[in-house]
């Protein structure tokens, strides 16, 4: 009987420290990205994206255009968000404008979509010398010591695809 009660003990405290465990929110940033959106999207969503605006303070978290959460910002406008394209590299791409509920045009500091099935938009972003790839599929975000090192690695990727 005391085998029994002292196991029952020792099931309930693992179980409690698991369940507390995986009930802790995970802080954003550019190297979970795509997992943190990826816990919004449930069975029924189609997208999650993440929209930071004017001075990159402060972001919010949409899911299917529905306002779900707002976090403090763990970067400043001084990101950069480019596309890669295999015959120009790292092109940049336009600011953005939003329009929020009220009409009125907020610049867009900061934008990344993911989708179901783990498509994330194609871009790479650079933020204090780093750059993060987001073009991968079905694996972590890549981090490089900068930009030119980033498209040299696409570069080598390309040449080793169209052999």
């Amino acid at each position: 009987m005391i085998v029994i009660v002292i196991i029952g003990l020792v099931y309930t405290l693992a179980i409690t420290k698991l369940k507390s465990v995986s009930e802790e929110k995970v802080e954003p940033n550019f190297v979970n990205l795509k997992e943190y959106l990826g816990s919004f999207i449930k069975e029924d969503a189609k997208s999650a994206r993440v929209v930071c605006l004017d001075d990159c303070s402060e972001c919010s978290v949409y899911v299917d255009g529905v306002k779900k959460e707002t976090f403090e910002s763990f970067f400043d406008e001084s990101v950069a968000i480019y596309r890669y394209d295999f015959l120009q590299g790292a092109v940049k791409k336009q600011d953005a404008v939003y329009f929020n509920d009220e009409n009125v045009q907020e610049s867009v500091c900061f934008s990344f979509s993911m989708y179901k099935n783990n498509i994330s938009e194609q871009v790479i972003v650079t933020y204090k010398e780093k750059a993060y790839d987001y073009t991968t599929y079905f694996e972590k975000t890549p981090m490089y010591d900068s930009l030119e090192d980033l498209v040299e690695a696409k570069e080598i990727k390309v040449q080793e695809v169209s052999r």
